[in-house]
């Protein structure tokens, strides 16, 4: 007997260690809900007392936001997608000048290049852009004025996809070219290719808590970067540079709004660890309005950005469209016309019309401020945009639609016009990137919190209230308790991850700040896609299909038998090797 256990000894523990992986596997898979099962009951999660509601931006002479080239060589360097062959690059050049009299830069005297291929070190490829500066205007006493370095976007085409290119950006014929980044493009569309993942946050801004939503994000190595709006928050600062959470209550006689444009520079830097590989693709918020004084909006966001605008036939930066793998993303605007009359609103009609569900199964909205949100701040804000949007968006069967603005953190069960529809989005608030005006704790269904219904009115478009007419609510403006259609809501700094495992499931992640180094999660769901749904385009589509959906096949994405079938391949392997 001792012989054979000898013998046998090392291809028994194997096999017990192999029995030992698939139980814990299959355990863990199986505690991972999905939206089949739902509507969810609502949970809150407090805010924890022990940690802080926010935190100061970086200092400015912080090596993460300090600048560290001279010259003309490349900085702020960032990717962006474009077509399923083609990216974008942009970097900034030259100094920034904030002073009360600033003379721009002259754009031409710097070239944009890209240098580029599938071996690091050999450049076979090369592209060439189009660069140019912007100012930042304030005629009054005391104020400083800024004008911005060179901004450089080169459009990089015929990609291959699924590879890894290296490049360089820069002036070659000065010798100021910046050092070997890379990138891996995306699959192309089609249904059984995806992004490996996507990391998704909104109002992230500069503060600690913003450093530490970013090193999250990169240990979470996604392959792609959405950003939600509300950027920067340079529109938190004076020209002088002096910051506050709260800018109107901090500072009342400013005699316009001013912003701080160096902190757009300080943002780059912060960002630039991470852009250089992965495409970050962004949409704006109230907080990149800027408005000047002879009227122009958005000047920075702009000229900062490069977006598939003119690929989505769009043709404007402020909302577009584009596709990575079998996802249509859909950027959309809510601080421009959103009404059924106006362009934007035509735009995403025609876009709609194009998606072809058999190549991209998947459809996912994002715009700035949520439709769905029970927190006290910005409560139900946008009624507006949603009164104009909504059916068209729930005719096209749009999956999941994730937005910011409200700083917390909130997932909605399945949800049409306030009533839980098993064919309506599954709507996501992820607007606690970290920024300086802190975390936000109270709900509209707390008590003595629900606000007044022309408290929270929006930069655009005006107020649409009105009171609830059917339901639990009916008669009043907010709940007296969480909403049904509210799933989950915690008051914690965080970001998420998408990882669209196939044509029909995708696994939903969010990751608090306070578990960046444990393995713990905050939320986390499978998003089953209702197929039935896409493109139903009919006002006669069944809207409370939660039971036939219930009933459907349920075709889950295992992870256990992945791994099961890896263990079964190396089993055999130690089993052949036994005597």
């Amino acid at each position: 007997m001792v012989k054979i256990l000898l013998q046998y000894g090392t291809c028994i523990i194997f096999l017990l260690g192999f029995v030992i992986c698939i139980m814990a596997v299959r355990i863990a898979v199986a505690s991972i809900p999905t939206t089949l099962e739902g509507p969810f009951q609502p949970v809150t999660v407090q805010f924890d007392p022990s940690l802080r509601h926010g935190s100061s931006d970086l200092p400015q002479n912080d090596s993460r936001i300090a600048k560290q080239v001279t010259g003309n060589y490349p900085e702020q360097i960032a990717l962006a997608l474009s077509t399923p062959d083609a990216m974008w690059i942009t970097w900034i050049t030259g100094n920034a000048q904030l002073a009360p009299q600033v003379v721009p830069l002259d754009p031409t005297t710097v070239a944009s290049v890209v240098q580029y291929g599938t071996k690091s070190g050999n450049y076979s490829l090369s592209a060439v852009g189009t660069s140019l500066v912007y100012n930042q205007l304030y005629p009054f006493p005391g104020l400083l004025n800024y004008t911005s370095g060179i901004i450089h976007h080169v459009h990089l085409t015929g990609l291959t996809p699924n590879t890894k290119y290296f490049y360089k950006c820069g002036d070659p014929s000065q010798g100021e070219m910046s050092e070997e980044y890379n990138f891996t493009t995306l699959p192309l569309p089609g249904p059984d290719s995806y992004p490996s993942s996507i990391a998704i946050l909104g109002d992230l801004g500069l503060t600690y808590n913003s450093s530490t939503t970013l090193d999250h994000i990169i240990l979470n190595n996604p392959s792609l970067l959405l950003l939600v709006g509300d950027l920067s928050y340079a529109n938190n600062y004076l020209t002088t540079g002096e910051s506050a959470a709260c800018y109107s209550c901090s500072f009342p006689t400013a005699p316009t709004h001013e912003t701080y444009q160096p902190h757009w520079d300080n943002w780059g830097r912060f960002m630039q660890p991470l852009t250089t590989t992965v495409p970050m693709m962004v949409i704006e918020g109230n907080h990149e309005i800027e408005t000047q004084v002879g009227g122009a909006t958005f000047v920075s966001y702009k000229s900062r950005f490069s977006v598939p605008a003119e690929e989505s036939a769009s043709n404007n930066n402020l909302y577009y469209s584009f596709t990575a793998g079998g996802i249509h993303f859909i950027m959309l605007g809510a601080y421009v016309d959103y009404n059924r009359t106006g362009i934007q609103y035509n735009w995403l009609l025609q876009d709609l019309a194009k998606v072809d569900r058999s190549v991209t199964p998947w459809l996912v909205a994002t715009w700035h401020p949520p439709w769905y949100n029970s927190y006290s701040s910005h409560y139900r804000e946008v009624e507006c945009m949603r009164l104009q949007m909504e059916d068209l968006l729930y005719s096209y069967g749009v999956d999941v639609v994730f937005s910011g603005h409200v700083h917390a953190y909130e997932r909605c069960n399945r949800v049409y016009n306030y009533t839980l529809d098993a064919s309506g989005p599954v709507y996501i608030t992820v607007g606690d990137g970290g920024n300086i005006e802190q975390i936000e704790i109270s709900h509209a269904d707390d008590v003595g919190q629900c606000p007044s219904p022309d408290a929270n009115e929006p930069e655009y478009g005006g107020i649409c209230p009105f009171n609830f007419s059917s339901g639990p609510a009916a008669g009043k403006f907010c709940w007296n308790q969480q909403p049904e259609w509210s799933a989950f809501r915690e008051s914690s700094f965080g970001h998420g991850i998408l990882q669209v495992v196939n044509s029909t499931h995708a696994l939903w992640t969010w990751h608090r700040n306070q578990d960046v180094y444990s393995s713990a999660v905050g939320d986390q769901i499978y998003i089953v896609r209702n197929s039935s749904s896409s493109n139903r385009n009919s006002s006669s589509a069944n809207r409370n299909s939660s039971s036939s959906n219930r009933n459907s096949s349920f075709v889950s994405f295992d992870a256990s038998f992945v791994l099961f079938l890896f263990l079964v391949f190396w089993f055999s392997r130690v089993v052949s090797s036994c005597p």
